[in-house]
């Protein structure tokens, strides 16, 4: 009997201050030197009370709870969805962030182009695959390989609001990107927007979220990695804060094989 192994792939973007992110964190490192000092003011010693007056090391982080690769509650889009209170991060079921694994592939499209409902249906037929309620959809457009350049931010492909309804319709709730965002880069939102002003340009596929209740994750990393486009399974809890409108999480695909 052949014994299976378990591959474990990290689908997560590095908390790094250098990031060109809008808002990247900012890290003050403490070594363990600072770490007996502060030990020894705690509990009354002295830091030479420590081995080689060393205790703990610590960091403190300053960010936003959008900051690195996270998952936006409802809360996010809107105070309402669906007509009720929308659910905070520490309210979703976790139940909905472990799940089968669905990748489609759009890194061929350039930066800005917005995935339409065609889109999706046609490389659902070229993987021939279905989707069931409570997949986790991954849209790959390979913007996490310029996370240290500047346009960062605006390089990757986004999901039309006709296609977040569209996968909401189909039992998803959880879908998620490599990109910055979910929609187009806001970039050219805004320009559209200035050029003709009307609802509907901004924010158009977050927005959704009023509608219909769903949570995207944002700033996927290492989608090329994945072997196939379907039969892996996808944990990507997010982090508990008390009424946030997202949280931290680090997603992990696992391959059986």
């Amino acid at each position: 009997m052949t014994r299976k192994t378990r591959r474990i792939i990290d689908l997560s973007v590095m908390m790094d201050p250098v990031a060109k992110e809008p808002s990247p964190p900012d890290i003050q490192y403490g070594d363990h030197e600072s770490g007996a000092i502060h030990a020894a003011k705690l509990f009354g010693l002295s830091p030479s009370d420590f081995p080689e007056s060393k205790a703990w090391a610590n960091e403190t982080i300053t960010l936003t709870t959008h900051t690195g690769t996270h998952v936006d509650a409802p809360w996010h889009y809107a105070p309402t969805s669906e007509g009720k209170p929308a659910k905070t991060i520490d309210q979703l079921p976790l139940e909905w962030f472990y799940g089968d694994g669905v990748l489609l592939d759009f890194s061929d499209k350039p930066s800005g182009y917005e995935i339409n409902v065609s889109d999706v249906k046609q490389k659902l037929e070229e993987i021939q695959y279905t989707l069931k309620p409570f997949d986790i959809v991954l849209i790959r457009s390979d913007a996490d390989k310029r996370f240290y350049e500047d346009n960062y931010y605006q390089s990757h492909a986004g999901v039309s609001a006709e296609a977040t309804h569209w996968l909401i319709d189909q039992g998803i709730k959880v879908m998620g990107t490599d990109g910055w965002g979910w929609d187009i880069p806001f970039s050219i939102q805004a320009a559209d927007y200035k050029q003709n002003p009307r609802e509907g340009v901004l924010w158009a596929a977050h927005y959704v979220g009023k509608e219909k209740e769903y949570c995207q994750i944002e700033k996927l990393a290492n989608l090329d990695q994945l072997p196939k486009p379907y039969g892996f399974t996808i944990a990507v809890f997010p982090i508990k804060i008390k009424g946030a409108s997202g949280g931290w999480a680090r997603p992990v695909a696992i391959i059986e094989e």
